[in-house]
């Protein structure tokens, strides 16, 4: 764990942005150190008991008091005055069940593992964040979330939502690396920047029989094709296209042989809207269509439709606020971004209080524009001290 002597405490007198970037030439090495060390150690959803302790002893080393979560993975941290605003600042802290296939000297020593997402400079961006505010007077509470299991479903916001990570926050930011943004640049966008994403499965069953006899049986096949086509189209004329609902059928299985009737089948597939009213109608809608359809067939059928997440919400403010701290960067770091089809369990929080979320551009600016969730991903390090500044601009520009 490089750089434990030089960045434990910082010495800073005076309070503001200048204070940032001392702090940044002093320790943007130990950022760099930090991210390999989470990097090379990554730890999947609701394992992440070596990078909370890492995460927790270096804000115990700075002089704060992190609380661990019950369940021992996930951090919060709170510095600031007690009396004032309070706002509160996430970042995710798990890995992705991909084997990493980077060449790093730091790369992923878990096999099966690794931090394909961006986590870990996600946590190191937050720490650091966390490190160069510790001794300043600022204008606002801050609340530091370093959350476990973003990538699975249920995700941990809820569970750091349970455990009061939102009480006396009044607004919630957050960063996510972008590989298509080089380094330097910070998109965002008033609206929905993620999407719900629900999952949808499909068993259906029938008595089988003989190819040349359908009249005499339940035609699965058939009931599988009809739902295949009928269930997204349906949907496509139920729903408003402005909110950019899509379903799409990621498996099918059914039968093996070609002149056999079979008597089981499975159908699944995502449902994805950047709609918040849309989401909470896309679950009894589906199931509505899905009986029209299989009733005239014959087939019976299970559907077990799970809901995800809701969609990134920034409102105005907020994003006003995280468009004013990128601005501080220079003339050319604010950048547009589209929404994305994804979803993100930094909603959850704004199911609680308002907030916006931002993306980090990582992409060196030459080269391939290496993708999130591939076991090549990889991302610039000097975005690093570009996500420090940004957060501690949020911070020192609140009141």
């Amino acid at each position: 764990m490089g750089g434990q002597g030089s960045a434990a405490q910082s010495d800073i007198a005076d309070a503001g942005p200048d204070a940032v970037d001392s702090w940044l030439a002093e320790h943007t090495v130990d950022l760099v150190q930090w991210r390999r060390h989470i990097h090379a150690n990554p730890e999947l959803s609701r394992t992440e008991f070596a990078t909370t302790e890492f995460v927790s002893a270096w804000l115990t080393k700075a002089g704060l008091t992190p609380q661990k979560m019950p369940n021992g993975t996930g951090v919060l941290c709170d510095i600031g005055p007690v009396d004032a605003p309070r706002i509160g600042l996430r970042a995710d802290m798990d890995a992705l069940p991909l084997q990493e296939f980077t060449g790093l000297s730091f790369a992923s020593t878990a096999p099966g593992v690794s931090h394909a997402c961006g986590h870990d400079a996600h946590t190191t961006i937050l720490l650091g964040t966390a490190l160069a505010l510790a001794d300043q007077e600022l204008p606002v509470g801050v609340r530091f979330v370093f959350q476990p299991a973003e990538e699975v479903m249920p995700g941990g916001a809820i569970d750091m939502v349970a455990a009061g990570a939102m009480e006396g926050v009044d607004r919630i930011f957050a960063l996510h690396c972008d590989p298509r943004l080089e380094v330097g640049r910070v998109g965002i966008r008033v609206g929905a920047i993620t999407s719900a994403a629900d999952t949808i499965e499909l068993v259906l069953d029938s008595p089988g029989g003989h190819t040349s006899r359908p009249h005499l049986t339940s035609d699965l096949v058939y009931a599988i094709g009809t739902v295949i086509t009928g269930l997204p189209g349906l949907l496509s004329r139920r729903i408003d296209p402005r909110t950019s609902t899509v379903m799409v059928w990621g498996a099918v299985s059914a039968g093996k042989a070609p002149n056999a009737i079979p008597q089981t089948g499975m159908l699944t597939g995502t449902v994805r809207t950047g709609d918040h009213a849309t989401w909470s109608l896309l679950e009894p809608m589906v199931r509505e269509i899905v009986d029209g359809l299989l009733a005239p067939t014959g087939v019976r059928y299970q559907l077990n439709y799970r809901r995800g997440v809701p969609p990134v919400v920034n409102d105005e403010h907020s994003t006003r606020m995280f468009e004013d701290a990128i601005r501080m960067l220079g003339p050319d770091a604010l950048a547009d971004t589209l929404q994305s089809g994804g979803g993100e369990d930094f909603s959850w929080y704004q199911e609680e209080v308002p907030g916006a979320m931002a993306r980090l551009g990582v992409w060196s600016g030459h080269g391939e524009q290496l993708d999130l969730h591939q076991p090549t991903f990889d991302l610039d390090e000097r975005a690093l001290a570009v996500g420090v500044r940004v957060l501690s601009n949020i911070v020192l520009n609140a009141s």
